[in-house]
């Protein structure tokens, strides 16, 4: 009887400079993903992810799509080299960004719809940010309704709220720049930890609502067909099928808490063995071992 294999997309905050030289490297057809990607973007995908400075690499707008670029060329790798690994999975999930490269890898989406649609949320993202600037902050060894606390008391007339629900004891939460920088503050002095994040704006949030119509107008524009197998939403930690709910659901994701450690679970509940972390980065592997240290989580190439 064959394992049941699921394949884990990483989101934004996975980058970092050169990341994708050892994969072209290795596998110098992967640098065709990143070509197809250029085309679309209306710039040098493959020149940003292997030569590109840590500003540009970091930057929203050529993150997302660098990182969503990178996790289907690592699967095109596996597709040649670890054959059973791809054929084998019957299910898929990614943390926010990544959920967008599940669907794509599951035939939800076509490569070039993805690509526009990573690139318009990007963009969508990187403009809310700029008119509300803002950031995300992981707090270590609290539990939700702890954190809820801390933002409850923090916030003060700005904005902060749980972002990402990650695994037990790491919790993002997202919101205003005065009120990250209070939480930090607090921390200090309350003995806890709270590690500001490499993004550039309060994601999963109300501060991305103005984000939301240009990317219900680039959802608009694409066919999304019923995933070949289950993709699990950020939203409610479950699998859909129908086309229009998957759409309304990314919409919602933007302004939505990331229910990582919920759609983990579901995911161990459904008798999943065997989990891989396809893309640049161990951050999942690492979640996973939080959520349940006996399910075997591994990586893709680098």
């Amino acid at each position: 009887m064959l394992p049941k294999i699921a394949l884990l997309f990483p989101g934004q905050g996975t980058q970092t400079v050169g990341m994708a030289k050892a994969l072209i490297k290795e596998f110098s057809p992967t640098a065709y993903m990143f070509r197809r990607a250029s085309w679309t973007l209306g710039y040098n995908l493959e020149e940003m992810c292997t030569n590109g400075s840590e500003e540009q690499i970091s930057s929203t707008e050529i993150s997302q799509p660098a990182i969503f670029t990178y996790s289907l060329a690592a699967i095109e790798y596996l597709r040649v080299r670890r054959t059973e690994m791809v054929r084998w999975c019957t299910a898929a999930a990614g943390l926010s960004l990544g959920e967008y490269t599940a669907l794509t890898f599951a035939g939800a989406l076509s490569f070039s719809d993805g690509v526009s649609l990573v690139k318009q949320r990007a963009i969508a993202m990187q403009e809310a940010s700029d008119a509300a600037p803002g950031g995300m902050v992981s707090i270590l060894g609290k539990s939700l309704e702890e954190v809820e606390k801390l933002c409850d008391e923090n916030r003060g007339d700005g904005v902060l709220q749980v972002a990402n629900i990650l695994c037990p004891g790491n919790i993002v939460v997202s919101g205003s720049l005065d009120a990250c920088e209070r939480i930090a503050e607090l921390a200090s002095k309350k003995k806890f930890q709270a590690i500001p994040l490499a993004v550039s704006g309060a994601f999963h949030t109300s501060l991305m609502q103005p984000a939301v119509a240009r990317l219900v107008e680039a959802l608009n524009k694409v066919e999304i067909k019923e995933p070949e197998f289950p993709v699990i939403s950020n939203v409610d930690a479950k699998p859909h099928t129908d086309p229009d709910e998957i759409r309304q659901l990314l919409i919602k994701q933007i302004v939505s808490p990331v229910l990582w450690e919920d759609s983990m679970r579901y995911l161990l509940a459904q008798g999943f063995e065997i989990f891989y972390e396809i893309g640049h980065g161990r951050v999942l592997r690492s979640l996973m071992k939080r959520i349940d240290r006996e399910a075997p989580c591994f990586g893709s190439p680098k």
